[in-house]
């Protein structure tokens, strides 16, 4: 999909005003936010039977493996018998497919991307509980002469630690136990693969260890518009996913806003404010999704975690907290903001100016809008780090 830049598509959106009118204008910017909203990724993840492949793609999709109607099912066995798509919960656009082990009797190893439709995917973690083996090199010298991105997952590394430290006792060292881990992996792949990126993972822990790393890669390493469908897709694991979160959809609300302006050079008083709510109203609860504050999102990070649901949401402060979005409670929120009733009072007596009233109503909706969803990202991200640090038992200040 061809998404043009942020400047190129603002350039765009003007001249279509200037030649077509608000219309238009207004249905090219829609036009361009559902493309960001339809950015497909998809995210082979692969290994031999065994390694963890199902719990990787339930952790990442922030699914339980208990949930038998959305996860992708576990075992000691080879679960995982043909290319299954698992789509997030609440990106369908972003896509783990969980496939089935290499070297299997049905998926050899020299056969083994042709069958799984190599290239539908853009990008490939070869997941291993141990060492990576034969199968898992050979795969990653085909998936490396196509040009796609390629990274090692060594899963399971809490058990690890918990092994070495049984063993070890007063001699034991987690940072060692790690570097060791980590560098037996690299060497056993180092001249075999070219520049192999192995990262250290616990699905069940997702916060600790190499996956924040993890995913910092493949924000330096996708295209834009792939970055983007993959970050408001990841699950809230550390403090910099929120804030980058935050930064991606704040980068929107120019779009949302002049979508607002451009509603309000309809000369009907009233309406630009109704439409404005629900926009505001819709696009308030995706933020509140993507921060993983939602009720079915906190309830499954509480299980996780073994924190008691209540005091998760004790530590939200905002006045969202704890309650369903609603146009109801968004209006009850902006009215009382003096700032909000003053510029929507004076986009509504505006109209009635003669010559300069509809561009000075268009003026001030935009501000108005631009504010509101700004307010609103700000109280859910901070909502989202309290809830984080409680979660993770961390005391250090915002």
């Amino acid at each position: 999909m061809d998404i043009p830049h942020d400047d190129e598509q603002i350039a765009e959106i003007k001249k279509e005003l200037q030649t077509n009118g608000s219309s238009s204008a207004t249905a090219k910017i829609q036009t361009y936010l559902d493309k960001l909203d339809n950015v497909q990724l998809n995210i082979a993840i692969t290994g031999e039977c065994g390694s963890g492949k199902s719990t990787f793609v339930n952790a990442f999709r922030g699914i339980d493996n208990s949930d038998k109607e959305r996860a992708a099912p576990t075992g000691v066995k080879e679960t995982t018998i043909k290319v299954t798509p698992y789509p997030h919960p609440n990106y369908p656009n972003v896509t783990l497919w969980d496939l089935p082990g290499i070297g299997t009797t049905k998926f050899p190893a020299d056969k083994y991307l042709k069958l799984v439709e190599f290239k539908r995917y853009d990008f490939f973690i070869i997941i291993s509980a141990d060492r990576f083996r034969e199968n898992d090199v050979k795969l990653a010298k085909e998936i490396q002469k196509m040009k796609k991105k390629l990274y090692f997952v060594r899963s399971k590394i809490d058990h690890n630690i918990r092994d070495e430290e049984e063993t070890r006792g007063s001699e034991f060292n987690k940072e060692e136990t790690l570097k060791e881990i980590r560098e037996d992996c690299i060497q056993g792949l180092k001249g075999r693969v070219e520049s192999p990126k192995v990262f250290l993972v616990s699905s069940r822990k997702l916060h600790l260890y190499d996956f924040p790393l993890l995913q910092k890669t493949f924000q330096e390493e996708l295209p834009a518009h792939k970055r983007d469908a993959l970050l408001l897709a990841l699950p809230n694991v550390s403090l910099e996913i929120i804030i980058k979160k935050k930064e991606t959809l704040q980068a929107r609300i120019k779009y949302l806003a002049a979508v607002s302006a451009l509603g309000a050079a309809v000369p009907v008083p009233g309406l630009s404010f109704a439409a404005d709510i629900i926009m505001m109203v819709f696009t308030i609860r995706q933020y509140q999704v993507t921060f993983g504050l939602d009720s079915e999102s906190l309830q499954r990070l509480a299980q996780t975690v073994r924190v008691p649901l209540d005091e998760l949401k004790a530590v939200m402060t905002s006045p969202l907290a704890g309650n369903e979005i609603s146009k109801d409670l968004i209006i009850k929120i902006l009215s009382s903001s003096v700032a909000f009733l003053s510029l929507t009072t004076a986009e509504e007596g505006s109209r009635f100016l003669p010559i300069f009233g509809i561009p000075a109503a268009m003026g001030l909706s935009f501000l108005t809008t631009y504010k509101s969803l700004k307010m609103f990202l700000d109280m859910l991200a901070e909502d989202a780090q309290k809830v984080l640090k409680k979660a993770l038992g961390l005391n250090t200040p915002l």
